[in-house]
Parts: C-alpha cells; structure tokens; sequence
C-alpha cells in the first residue's frame, strides 16, 4: 500500500494559476510561492456563498480522518459541477514532529504540497512567532532601560512562543548575567496557542489586526493598572512583520480542488478554527466553503460556533460530524488492540459520545447535522445498518465515506446529502449563551449544555481571576474552556458520555487582544512535550533531498 507522501508525489499538480482561476481570480490577485502555492491579495466581499462546517465526535488515538473527510467533500462537491472551495487550518510543527503528524488530509483525499504545507509553507507561523516574540523582547527592554511604564516584574503576562513541542521551555528563567536585563520568570508557549495566532486568525484586515496587536494585555504596573503592546509602542512593528501572514494561502487537493489554508489555533487550548480573512474570500468567490474546526464538536465547532461567527457573521447551513466505527467501540470501552472485532454492545454504547455531538448541533445551536461514518475496511453492513438507524432516531442523516481510498468518488453521498441543506434558507444563529451574562454563567452554559456537565467550579484563583477581569469591564468578551479533547469532560479517562461531572476551572486569563477570555480547565498545558518515540525520530531524507516518513 502506497504512503500518503508517496500518493501526494504521483500526483502531478496544477500550476496555481489554473487553481486560482477556478474562483475567478487572476494573476494580479496572487502573490505566488513557487509553482503550486500562492498568497492571495482578493478582499472578501459582503455577497457570500453557503458555508459547510465539519467536526467530529470526540477524537481517540486511533485518529479520526476529519481533514481526510473535508476534502474527499471538496472534491466531490467540484466532481458534481459546484464552484467549492476549502478553508482549512494551517499544521503546526510540534504535531508534525511529536505524535499527532501533519494535517493536510491522506490518502487519495490530501491538499499538496503535503510536505511544504506541513513544514514552512509560506512561513506564517514563523512571522507569528516573530511577532509574538518581538514583544517580549520590547517589554523586557523597555523593563531594562528604566521602566518609564513602572511595569510589575512580578505581574508580567506575556510569555514567549515556539512552533515546537518543548516542554523545557514551559517555565524558564531570563536575564542571567551582569548585562542580560533584569532576571525574570518567563516561559514559552507553543506558537498555535499564542494570542498572537489567535489576533491573526480573528481579525478581519490590516488596521483590525493593528488594533488587536495594540491591545494585547502583557503586565501590569506596580498601580495594578494594565499595560498593553501598544503602551509598549510595539503594535505597528508587530503588524509590519504579520503584514504578508494576513494573505490567505491558496493550494490544491489531489482533484485540483482549491483550498486556502490558513492560521493554524489548537482547538484544545486555543479556539480551533482557521482565519476569517480565509474563510470570508472562500465564501465570497465560491458557492459553497467547506471549512472545519478542530478535534470534536464540544471543542472546535463549539468554539467557531460561539465565537468565529459572532466576529465573522458567517453561519453554517449545515454541520458534518465525522464518525468511524473504531471510535465508537473505543468510546464504548473496547480496548485499542481489539476495536477491529465485531462488537454491537460496545458499537452502541460508544454511539451515545457521537449521540451527544448531534445533540449539540441540533439542540443546542438548531442547525442540520449529517454524520459521516469515515468507513474502514474492516467495518461491516450490519454495523452500518444499525448506526444508520440509531442516528435517524436522533435527527442526524447517517452516510458513509471512502474518501481516502476513493478521493471525491468515495465522498458523493456525502455530498448529496450536505447539498440537500445547503438549498435551504440559512438559519438565524442560536449561541449556547448570552455575551452579557457574568464570565461564571458563559462558562456553566457551555459545560451543561454542550459537556452535558451538571455545572462549573472555578478554584478561588479563577475566581479572583474573573473578578478581576469584571472589574475591567471586559466580561462581556465571549468564553474559550481550554480542556482535553479526548472527552466531553474535564478528565481524559471518562470516555463516552459521562454524567454527573464538574468542569473544574483552575486559571482565567484575559485575550484582550484576541476578544475573548480563557478559561483552563483541568491540567491543560499551552506548551505540549515530545513523547518517547517522536515522530522526528522516523522522518529521513536522502542526497537528493526527498523527506521520507512525513505524514
């Protein structure tokens, strides 16, 4: 069996020219990186097409194939004569090097250049890095050249940022040595859950992005008054080095498909989806954006649906929630070794993680929900039949998917079934909760409607935390829970659909640049490790600079 890098290089790709003009877009709308890529230069446009949001059940380590999915849906959508286009998530490189891997799809159903996509692509991740150590290189000079802003070392909120897992950078100390700068506690988050990734993804242009970068919140003074970048005088320089970043990317699916990827949040820290900016040109040159949001719908899509709309206002016609049956006996307590084997206890058991995912869709935001059942070789007909028939119960179409052996042939149904929606008027946007409650109220509102949790705890420091941030006048933000995404809970062991839990939330910080507050709930970490076996440790390549294990 071919590798996904070995059936991404047999595909001969189209000059993104060719791609470009799909959407209608000319040479002078494109600032090309090499023959197959390019930045585009089109501003989106109030008329916009329908838009398709995929997400998942909560995820398991024997990984879902959720991009896999959206493509094989792009590609089929372009097969039946649809102006498509897709606006997916950048990778970042911790994934790629630690466990998880790239995030360009697989199979017959990927966007190339895999490798380059997965690697640097046009490099936005570095200038977001950059930006977002810019400032904290500013902010210990301006500490170190007298302090005219009086800031508190001990109150300073700006950590530094990496694309790479490292746990040795979680908390560090800087400034050592006559001459260094001050010492201070400092510490490195991973680029994708950096405010500044967040800023970029969220802003609508150039002068919103300024904006945000301004007032990014990094200390306070020793008043307990806050201090922003812009206080700092560093916003325009970090806007400078973000100016090419903000153009969305444009590449192709194996099927010439176009798609911009573009920003790249985690949805288990961050807020999970890719940037307006990408989000609103697809819309705005195509009839139908399949777009998706990362990990399961309690995340991601809770998170693109409370959040990214309200900014964008955009709103989906209909929600795909993708689904494999190796997941649902994981769910239902099989374990990893022996989710191949026939086993409808477990099928049905693990059905009510997926069955909460509809109910989120359906009852907590009213929107259609099409489940696609990501279909493996060792699923049978009658486990088929019988989630179709659990599903129907639950108002969800059920269809199956071959996209990754298939490409856009194996995703037709699914296809079908997504345009029968997209016919439709879309509906008015229902939120799981009101902006105006208290930041206690936001967060209980989501962990008991959308964790099916009985309420939240915040620990006296959250509390304190989010008195702090009322006091401010900035409650009124919108709320992301930073939580595992391996279940609708707080802890990563209660798999199903557990009842009768707690969210717990031990820290709230202030976005105030991104527009929203963090709330971490659990042992979440903003900066992940490698494992014993790293993906690194698999990767090769030869004299002539072919990569060889990247997926």
């Amino acid at each position: 069996m071919m590798t996904d890098i070995e059936i991404a290089r047999a595909y001969q790709a189209k000059p993104i020219q060719e791609i470009a003009a799909k959407l209608g877009l000319g040479e002078q709308d494109l600032e090309c990186y090499g023959k197959i890529k390019a930045k585009v230069l089109r501003k989106p446009t109030k008329e916009r097409g329908k838009l398709v949001l995929v997400t998942a059940m909560n995820p398991t380590p024997l990984g879902e194939g959720k991009t896999t999915v959206s493509i094989g849906l792009i590609d089929a959508l372009q097969s039946m004569g649809v102006k498509v286009a897709g606006a997916l998530r950048e990778p970042s490189l911790g994934p790629v090097f630690g466990v998880k891997g790239g995030a360009t799809g697989g199979g017959k159903s990927q966007v190339v250049p895999m490798e380059e996509i997965n690697l640097h692509f046009t490099g936005d991740l570095h200038a977001i890095t950059a930006a977002n150590n810019l400032l904290s290189a500013m902010l210990d000079n301006h500490i170190f050249q007298g302090n005219a802003l009086k800031i508190d070392p001990t109150k300073i909120l700006w950590r530094r940022a990496i694309d790479m897992n490292d746990r040795s950078l979680r908390t560090i100390v800087t400034g050592q040595g006559v001459g260094n700068g001050a010492t201070l506690s400092a510490g490195f988050d991973i680029t994708a859950a950096s405010e500044v990734m967040a800023i970029l993804c969220l802003s609508k242009d150039l002068e919103d992005l300024k904006q945000r970068l301004g007032n990014i919140l990094v200390a306070y003074n020793f008043n307990g008054e806050p201090v922003t970048a812009k206080d700092l005088e560093a916003h325009e320089a970090m806007t400078i080095l973000l100016k090419e970043a903000m153009n969305p990317n444009l590449v192709q699916t194996l099927e010439g498909a176009p798609v911009f990827i573009h920003g790249g949040p985690f949805a288990n820290i961050a807020h999970g989806c890719n940037s307006i900016v990408a989000t609103q040109v697809a819309m705005s040159l195509a009839d139908i954006t399949v777009t998706e949001a990362g990990f399961g719908a309690d995340l991601g899509a809770e998170k693109f649906l409370d959040v990214k709309r309200r900014v964008a206002e955009v709103n989906p016609s209909v929600v795909v929630v993708v689904a494999t049956v190796k997941a649902l006996k994981y769910n239902g307590g099989v374990a990893k070794a022996d989710v191949l084997l026939p086993n409808d206890e477990a099928l049905i058991k693990g059905y009510q993680n997926l069955k909460k995912h509809i109910e989120n869709v359906t009852n907590v935001y009213k929107l259609p929900c099409v489940v696609a059942l990501n279909r493996y070789s060792t699923d049978t007909e009658e486990e088929y039949l019988l989630l179709k028939e659990l599903c129907e119960k639950d108002g969800a179409t059920l269809v199956r998917s071959t996209a990754w052996g298939d490409g856009g042939a194996g995703a037709v149904e699914l296809a079908k079934a997504v345009l029968k929606h997209c016919e439709q008027p879309v509906a008015e946007p229902v939120y799981a909760y009101d902006l105006n409650d208290s930041i206690e109220q936001k967060l209980n509102d989501v962990c008991v409607k959308v964790y099916g949790a009985k309420g939240v705890a915040l620990s006296p420091k959250a509390k304190r935390e989010a008195e702090h941030i009322a006091k401010m006048g900035k409650d009124k933000l919108p709320v992301i829970i930073a939580k595992t995404q391996y279940s609708l809970s707080d802890n990563a062991a209660l798999l199903g659909r557990p009842e009768g839990f707690t969210v717990k939330i031990n820290e709230i910080k202030l976005n105030q640049g991104a527009g929203f507050i963090v709330a971490i709930a659990g042992d979440m970490m903003r900066m992940p490790g490698l494992g014993k076996t790293p993906a690194a440790t698999k990767m090769t390549i030869d004299a002539d600079g072919v990569i060889n294990g990247l997926s």
